[in-house]
């Protein structure tokens, strides 16, 4: 009995722990969903902001905002692309190694240029614009140039899985019409002697009939008459003669 109970009690803790282990994961799960969302919508919102301090300030605040913008949405593109080819590329993993490096540098310039929008020297500010511009420049211009070589990737391995698919299917199509290709039938075929036609119905033989020329026959043996005369009977001596016929 006690050993029953104690069965039951381990059962009991075990899915006490199971109950706690699944509903930690499950909030876990839902606060990375919420703080995902977090970070897309305050994305968006910088994203938005920016735009629109590009269009509606002038001068070097304008051209700050510009740098972000286009800073920002390069690496996005990029960080996006990556991870959405490493899933069927394994190979891509050293290109996301790379890519890691440059994020150092892009964050680093994000920071430094989202100082700099507070920044009330604008004659210190203007200076620094070209060493900004060129800085920006070259981390998107590599961003984008592993971007298209991912994309280059998956767009030739596409067109070799179609060429190939291209050829098996004309190979199927090929077989599948095998009657376009059979040889005619020779000449020595169409010249052999057609075999004869079936006997009528009222026919009084259910033979298979023969054109003259060819039709078999048994060779012919020479005529006898329907009747043989007799031949005469020999006589042997122990034969009694015969008596005649009495007249009387």
């Amino acid at each position: 009995m006690e050993a029953v109970i104690a069965v039951f009690a381990l059962l009991f803790v075990l899915l006490v722990a199971l109950g706690a282990y699944a509903t930690v994961k499950a909030v876990g799960a839902a606060k990375r969903g919420v703080d995902r969302g977090l970070t897309q919508a305050r994305r968006t919102v910088e994203d938005h902001t920016l735009r629109a301090k590009s269009f509606a300030q002038p001068g070097a605040a304008g051209e700050l905002a510009q740098l972000r913008l286009k800073l920002r949405t390069s690496m996005r593109a990029t960080q996006d692309a990556l991870n959405a080819a490493v899933v069927e590329d394994e190979s891509v993993k050293e290109s996301i190694g790379l890519f890691e490096r440059l994020s150092v540098h892009g964050h680093e310039l994000d920071g430094e240029l989202k100082r700099l929008e507070s920044e009330p020297d604008r004659t210190a500010l203007r200076e620094r614009l070209p060493q900004l511009r060129e800085r920006t420049e070259r981390i998107t211009q590599s961003a984008d140039a592993l971007r298209w070589a991912v994309r280059d990737r998956a767009r030739r391995f596409a067109g070799d899985d179609l060429d190939t698919l291209s050829a098996q299917i004309d190979v199927e199509a090929g077989a599948l019409r095998h009657w376009t290709t059979t040889d005619a039938p020779s000449a020595s075929a169409s010249a052999a002697e057609p075999w004869p036609a079936a006997p009528a119905a009222d026919a009084s033989t259910a033979g298979q009939t023969w054109p003259e020329a060819s039709r078999p026959g048994p060779e012919r043996e020479p005529e006898r008459p329907a009747i043989s005369p007799a031949a005469p009977r020999p006589t042997y001596p122990w034969q009694k003669k015969p008596r005649p016929e009495s007249t009387t």
